[in-house]
């Protein structure tokens, strides 16, 4: 069993900056590891994805932005946010993968809980 915990966010102003933490436990070696997000009113929607060998990829919306990567050895996984704007303000969900490492909420097997992000212009 896979369990994921998000902390890291909180409220801040526009082009300001937030690093998410989700604390991974169970095996997921072979996992492609995620951060989704959700806007009052709106779908859930990918952010980013990293796969086993550590590639990430990113929605358009974010790119050049945010950062994910991972620690392994911490089994901890990151999303580092810079040059946040009031759009970015949802519910970020940490996600496990275990076929895929796509951007679509059909292919996720594990989700956290969520951390709020609000981001005021």
């Amino acid at each position: 069993q896979v369990q994921l915990v998000e902390s890291g966010g909180g409220s801040v102003q526009a082009g300001g900056s937030l690093r998410l933490s989700c604390a991974v436990s169970g095996n997921t070696i072979n996992y492609c590891m995620a951060w989704f997000r959700q806007a009052p009113g709106k779908g859930r929607e990918g952010v980013a994805t990293i796969d086993a060998g550590g590639v990430p990829n990113y929605a358009d919306s974010v790119k050049g932005r945010f950062t994910i990567s991972q620690e392994k050895a911490k089994n901890t996984l990151y999303l580092e946010m810079n040059s946040l704007n009031p759009e970015d303000t949802a519910m970020y969900y940490c996600a496990a993968e275990r076929w895929y490492c796509a951007l679509r909420t059909i292919y996720v097997n594990y989700w956290g809980q969520g951390t709020q992000v609000t981001v005021s212009s």
